[in-house]
Protein backbone atom coordinates (compact mmCIF):
# COMPACT_ATOMS: atom_id res chain seq x y z
CA UNK A 1 0.00 0.00 0.00
CA UNK A 2 0.99 3.42 -0.71
CA UNK A 3 2.70 5.23 2.06
CA UNK A 4 1.10 8.73 1.39
CA UNK A 5 -1.32 10.16 -1.17
CA UNK A 6 0.16 11.09 -4.56
CA UNK A 7 -0.85 13.73 -6.67
CA UNK A 8 -0.73 14.51 -10.60
CA UNK A 9 3.04 15.76 -10.45
CA UNK A 10 3.92 12.68 -8.68
CA UNK A 11 2.12 10.62 -11.59
CA UNK A 12 3.91 12.72 -14.27
CA UNK A 13 7.40 11.87 -12.62
CA UNK A 14 6.37 8.37 -12.30
CA UNK A 15 5.13 8.41 -16.08
CA UNK A 16 8.42 10.17 -17.42
CA UNK A 17 10.92 7.77 -15.81
CA UNK A 18 8.96 4.68 -16.97
CA UNK A 19 9.54 6.21 -20.13
CA UNK A 20 13.29 6.69 -19.63
CA UNK A 21 14.66 6.10 -16.40
CA UNK A 22 18.32 7.79 -17.41
CA UNK A 23 16.39 11.36 -17.61
CA UNK A 24 18.56 13.75 -16.35
CA UNK A 25 16.94 15.58 -13.24
CA UNK A 26 17.06 19.05 -14.55
CA UNK A 27 14.72 17.33 -18.06
CA UNK A 28 12.73 15.95 -15.98
CA UNK A 29 12.10 18.96 -13.64
CA UNK A 30 11.02 20.99 -16.32
CA UNK A 31 8.80 18.24 -18.15
CA UNK A 32 7.27 18.25 -14.46
CA UNK A 33 7.12 22.05 -14.00
CA UNK A 34 9.12 21.75 -10.75
CA UNK A 35 12.89 23.13 -9.74
CA UNK A 36 15.50 20.98 -9.48
CA UNK A 37 15.51 20.93 -6.30
CA UNK A 38 11.89 19.93 -5.58
CA UNK A 39 11.76 17.33 -8.22
CA UNK A 40 15.18 15.55 -6.89
CA UNK A 41 13.22 15.68 -3.41
CA UNK A 42 9.85 13.80 -5.16
CA UNK A 43 11.72 11.46 -6.98
CA UNK A 44 14.08 10.00 -3.79
CA UNK A 45 10.42 10.11 -1.85
CA UNK A 46 9.01 7.92 -4.38
CA UNK A 47 11.98 5.53 -4.35
CA UNK A 48 11.88 5.49 -0.13
CA UNK A 49 8.44 4.37 -0.34
CA UNK A 50 8.98 2.00 -2.80
CA UNK A 51 6.57 3.27 -5.61
CA UNK A 52 10.07 3.16 -7.78
CA UNK A 53 11.67 -0.13 -7.49
CA UNK A 54 14.53 0.33 -9.56
CA UNK A 55 16.34 1.12 -12.01
CA UNK A 56 17.95 -0.88 -15.06
CA UNK A 57 18.96 -1.15 -18.80
CA UNK A 58 16.68 -3.12 -21.26
CA UNK A 59 18.16 -5.14 -23.74
CA UNK A 60 16.95 -6.48 -26.61
CA UNK A 61 16.89 -10.39 -26.35
CA UNK A 62 17.61 -11.02 -30.62
CA UNK A 63 20.87 -8.96 -30.52
CA UNK A 64 21.77 -10.80 -27.12
CA UNK A 65 21.17 -14.24 -28.71
CA UNK A 66 18.26 -14.67 -26.67
CA UNK A 67 15.65 -14.95 -29.44
CA UNK A 68 13.31 -17.60 -28.30
CA UNK A 69 10.92 -16.71 -25.49
CA UNK A 70 8.89 -19.38 -23.23
CA UNK A 71 6.12 -19.61 -21.13
CA UNK A 72 6.19 -22.42 -19.04
CA UNK A 73 2.96 -23.65 -17.03
CA UNK A 74 3.58 -25.94 -14.45
CA UNK A 75 1.44 -28.21 -12.27
CA UNK A 76 3.27 -29.23 -9.17
CA UNK A 77 2.49 -31.76 -6.15
CA UNK A 78 1.64 -31.03 -2.60
CA UNK A 79 0.40 -27.59 -2.21
CA UNK A 80 2.29 -26.16 0.69
CA UNK A 81 4.23 -22.72 1.14
CA UNK A 82 7.58 -25.23 1.60
CA UNK A 83 6.98 -26.91 -1.88
CA UNK A 84 6.18 -22.86 -3.39
CA UNK A 85 9.36 -22.06 -1.67
CA UNK A 86 10.93 -25.10 -2.39
CA UNK A 87 10.03 -24.32 -6.18
CA UNK A 88 10.38 -20.42 -6.38
CA UNK A 89 14.40 -20.69 -5.15
CA UNK A 90 14.90 -23.75 -8.10
CA UNK A 91 13.28 -21.44 -10.97
CA UNK A 92 15.06 -18.49 -9.78
CA UNK A 93 18.13 -19.85 -9.93
CA UNK A 94 17.93 -20.51 -13.14
CA UNK A 95 19.36 -17.72 -15.20
CA UNK A 96 17.37 -18.21 -18.38
CA UNK A 97 13.65 -17.86 -16.15
CA UNK A 98 13.24 -13.68 -16.46
CA UNK A 99 9.78 -14.06 -14.69
CA UNK A 100 8.04 -16.09 -12.64
CA UNK A 101 4.50 -15.95 -11.17
CA UNK A 102 2.29 -18.32 -8.78
CA UNK A 103 -1.16 -18.53 -10.26
CA UNK A 104 -4.38 -20.02 -10.01
CA UNK A 105 -6.18 -22.28 -12.74
CA UNK A 106 -5.21 -25.36 -14.65
CA UNK A 107 -1.26 -24.42 -13.53
CA UNK A 108 0.33 -23.48 -10.29
CA UNK A 109 3.67 -21.28 -11.58
CA UNK A 110 3.96 -19.87 -15.22
CA UNK A 111 7.26 -19.59 -16.17
CA UNK A 112 9.07 -17.10 -18.72
CA UNK A 113 12.20 -17.74 -20.01
CA UNK A 114 14.30 -17.30 -22.63
CA UNK A 115 16.98 -19.50 -24.88
CA UNK A 116 19.27 -18.86 -27.81
CA UNK A 117 17.45 -21.87 -29.75
CA UNK A 118 15.18 -25.48 -29.15
CA UNK A 119 18.18 -27.35 -28.20
CA UNK A 120 18.81 -24.55 -24.73
CA UNK A 121 15.18 -25.09 -24.15
CA UNK A 122 14.88 -29.19 -24.26
CA UNK A 123 18.45 -29.00 -21.74
CA UNK A 124 16.35 -26.27 -19.87
CA UNK A 125 13.35 -28.31 -19.58
CA UNK A 126 14.39 -31.29 -18.98
CA UNK A 127 17.28 -30.77 -16.80
CA UNK A 128 16.38 -28.00 -15.03
CA UNK A 129 13.11 -27.42 -14.80
CA UNK A 130 11.57 -31.11 -14.64
CA UNK A 131 14.59 -32.23 -12.63
CA UNK A 132 12.65 -29.79 -9.74
CA UNK A 133 11.11 -32.66 -7.57
CA UNK A 134 8.01 -31.18 -7.01
CA UNK A 135 7.38 -30.15 -10.82
CA UNK A 136 4.32 -32.99 -11.92
CA UNK A 137 4.06 -31.36 -15.28
CA UNK A 138 5.07 -28.59 -17.85
CA UNK A 139 3.50 -27.08 -20.70
CA UNK A 140 4.95 -25.15 -22.68
CA UNK A 141 3.97 -22.11 -25.34
CA UNK A 142 6.20 -20.33 -27.30
CA UNK A 143 6.60 -16.61 -28.58
CA UNK A 144 6.21 -16.31 -32.30
CA UNK A 145 6.45 -11.90 -31.87
CA UNK A 146 6.76 -9.87 -28.71
CA UNK A 147 4.36 -6.82 -29.24
CA UNK A 148 4.16 -5.31 -26.01
CA UNK A 149 7.29 -6.52 -23.12
CA UNK A 150 7.22 -4.33 -20.07
CA UNK A 151 5.46 -1.43 -20.85
CA UNK A 152 4.97 1.30 -18.03
CA UNK A 153 2.06 0.53 -15.73
CA UNK A 154 -0.73 3.20 -15.95
CA UNK A 155 0.07 5.18 -12.61
CA UNK A 156 -3.56 7.42 -12.60
CA UNK A 157 -4.90 5.35 -10.33
CA UNK A 158 -2.63 6.13 -7.56
CA UNK A 159 -3.75 7.83 -4.91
Amino acid sequence: MPERAYDRTDHAILTHLQRDGRIANVDLAEAVSLSPSSCLRRTKSLEADGIIAGYRAELDRERAGLGLTIFIALKVEQHSRETSRQIEEALTAIPAVVALYVVSGEADFLVEAVVPNLGSYEELLLDKVLAIAPVLDARSTFAIRTVLSRGPLPVDQLR
